[in-house]
């Protein structure tokens, strides 16, 4: 992370961990990576929390709280239970299809939909997600090495108990019966 407009929920210098789409299956709530590059020239890609998704209305600031579909919005991952970030800000968007409204968790620090709203009302087209960050960050890397190590330890166990089964048999084989 390269600057602090995802925290608390990303912190600048925390490692992600996200699976690669092409933004049709992001729903409001994920959190996704994008590349746009009306907002930021370069190609960077960005991070941020989709809010809306094509067809719903998001709007600002009723009682200082995000609705969408006129339904105020619950945002725990918000810092500082501060959903406005920026005062005399207010918008009311029909989000297009194929597009996203986004927001930084970090409202108060986040380039997001609310300064590009004159542009296609603030929204990004969803084919330039790269990614949808996955919720349990560095932990999802732990599944699959745990499987693998799981997986060489059975193979390894496996062979032993045969390589010894099949020792047995040919001493069987080998000894005299008594006479």
């Amino acid at each position: 992370m390269p600057s602090d407009h995802m925290a608390p929920t990303h912190r600048r210098g925390d490692l992600i961990v996200a699976e690669r789409t092409d933004g049709s299956g992001v729903r409001a709530g994920d959190v996704v990576l994008f590349e746009e590059k009306r907002w930021f020239p370069g190609g960077q890609l960005t991070m941020q929390r989709v809010i809306g998704t094509g067809g719903d209305r998001v709007s600002c600031c009723e009682g200082d709280t995000v609705s969408v579909n006129g339904e105020p919005l619950a945002e725990p991952y918000v810092l500082g239970d501060d959903p406005v970030g920026v005062p005399d800000r207010t918008y009311d968007v029909k989000v297009p299809e194929g597009r996203l409204f986004v927001l930084g968790d970090y409202r108060a620090n986040s380039e997001d939909s609310r300064f590009h709203l004159s542009e296609r009302s603030g929204t990004v087209a969803a084919s330039t997600v790269r990614g949808r960050v996955l919720d349990d960050g560095p932990s999802a890397l732990l599944w699959p090495a745990t499987v693998a190590v799981l997986g060489a330890l059975m193979t390894s166990a496996g062979l032993v108990l045969g390589m010894t089964s099949w020792i047995v048999r040919r001493r069987a084989r080998m000894v005299p019966p008594p006479r």
